[in-house]
């Protein structure tokens, strides 16, 4: 019975963190702005993990990647990159690498900053976080993936855009499935800076930032 109790407990924790803050951003946008979120967040994570005896801090910057595995993924970023670059040049092409064009020191340092703080930030909560904390609701590893890629999309309602929701959504699938393969916070966290890079270079930026019109 406490078994159950605590499940149901964790679960309940769960939709609120997940669910219920990113829904409360979303009618209140004036209470934080979501880039800000991340690194108090971050703060709190890593008290979690340091009283975690089972957890070793070492987990969150190894990074043993076989050249075979390096390869697929830049083969697979290559060929994303390709066809969504196609698609915004067939159905947005005014705004086909917008932000390089019309801002490039804001670009750079976008794409310096966002792969540092905010994805890897991103990628300790949405994967290491989940991972540990929930095992116990999400005992499978497909549940886990499922779980992690369906919180980590639905954050994106404070973005205002289904496209946001729907490419984090598929872009979590992705992320979830390659830090169980590899074991490797770090690698996930440069694949999700190597995706926003692209976002924001392409001319999707608008989707997942909200303030990016006043560099354009």
């Amino acid at each position: 019975m406490k078994g159950v109790f605590h499940y149901i407990l964790r679960l309940i924790e769960f939709i609120l963190l997940f669910f219920g803050v990113p829904i409360y951003i979303y009618f209140d946008p004036e209470f934080i702005h979501p880039s800000a979120i991340v690194l108090p967040v971050m703060l709190v994570i890593f008290i979690y993990l340091y009283r975690l005896p089972e957890f070793k801090f070492r987990e969150l910057v190894q990074l043993k990647i076989y050249k075979k595995i390096l390869m697929k993924h830049l083969i697979i970023f290559a060929i994303i990159s390709s066809l969504m670059i196609l698609v915004v040049y067939i159905f947005d092409r005014e705004n086909l690498f917008n932000l390089p064009r019309a801002n490039p020191q804001i670009w750079i340092m976008l794409c310096i900053f966002y792969p540092l703080f905010s994805a890897y930030g991103q990628e300790i909560i949405y994967r290491t976080f989940i991972f540990y904390r929930y095992r116990r609701i999400f005992k499978s590893k497909l549940a886990f993936v499922v779980a992690s890629s369906i919180a980590f999309g639905f954050v994106h309602i404070v973005y205002y855009s289904h496209i946001s929701i729907i490419l984090t959504l598929i872009l979590g699938l992705y992320l979830t499935y390659t830090y169980l393969k590899t074991k490797s916070v770090l690698f996930s966290s440069i694949l999700h800076g190597m995706y926003g890079d692209l976002v924001f270079t392409i001319g999707l930026g608008s989707y997942f930032w909200l303030d990016m019109h006043q560099w354009m």
